[in-house]
């Protein structure tokens, strides 16, 4: 089974005690790919710094809605060095949350971060790697006012209707350990709606731990995990549903011949 997990931040703290081990034990568990987006400055640096130590690992570079106190648009171009790094794949993770940012002029200014960073997206010709919490309406309109932007919803909490939109529109959705879990009815009617070509899987390590493993530290050795779900609603085998997320990441990130 060869494994792809397009999204994994393993610059955490919570990786701290092992980070070596884990990583060095990916390829062995059939993990022939990672990409780590960074959510700040430094979290892109930490990433770039593990991407040039181990082969298989790619990362991300850009300024989480979470992650803006401090900041200024400025800061948006310092992530212009990182983006040109060879390793490289992608700016983000961006977006909007609306859950953790309640303050109208807070959601605003978020607003202001996440259309400057698709714009450079656009101009650099790189995908985006979009999170989006309760959001939905402004994610979308904001990534419809970018139409040469290209881009995956990772740990996608769109409906049906609105992730076919976005597909629809060259988007790609992206699916964590939480389709493992019991109430994930919405997440398991879009991964049936989307076309197989457009889904790609990940763990948001070291969060978002699948079913039976639910508590423990994620790990991408678990990604596996949501292959496994994705067979089941496809009607394919985990190893048909691995080998079609791992091709559409190669594609997405530019990977094809890496």
């Amino acid at each position: 089974m060869r494994l792809f997990d397009s999204h994994a931040h393993y610059y955490d703290e919570k990786f701290a005690p092992d980070r070596e081990a884990v990583l060095s034990a990916l390829p062995a568990a059939g993990v022939e790919r990672v990409v780590c987006p960074g959510c700040d400055l430094e979290s892109s640096r930490q990433s770039m710094a593990l991407a040039e130590r181990y082969p298989f690992l790619y990362f991300a570079a850009g300024l989480h809605p979470e992650n803006l106190e401090g900041t200024t648009l400025d800061d948006i171009d310092a992530l212009r060095p990182l983006l040109a790094h060879p390793k490289c794949v992608a700016v983000g993770e961006i977006g909007l949350d609306y859950y953790w940012l309640k303050d109208p002029g807070e959601r605003q200014r978020s607003r202001l971060y996440f259309d400057r960073q698709l714009s450079l997206a656009e101009e650099l010709d790189l995908p985006a790697i979009v999170h989006d919490r309760d959001a939905h309406r402004d994610v979308m309109d904001l990534v419809k006012a970018h139409p040469g932007a290209r881009g995956v919803f990772h740990c996608c909490a769109l409906s049906a209707e609105d992730a076919l939109t976005m597909v629809n529109l060259g988007w790609y959705v992206s699916f964590t350990g939480n389709v493992t879990f019991k109430n994930a009815r919405r997440a398991l009617e879009v991964m049936a709606a989307v076309p197989l070509e457009r889904i790609m899987i990940e763990t948001d390590s070291p969060y978002m731990t699948p079913e039976p493993y639910r508590g423990k530290r994620n790990d991408s050795r678990y990604v596996n995990r949501v292959a496994e779900t994705l067979a089941q609603v496809k009607g394919l085998s985990p190893e048909e549903a691995a080998e079609a997320t791992c091709q559409n990441a190669l594609r997405f990130f530019g990977l094809e011949d890496k």
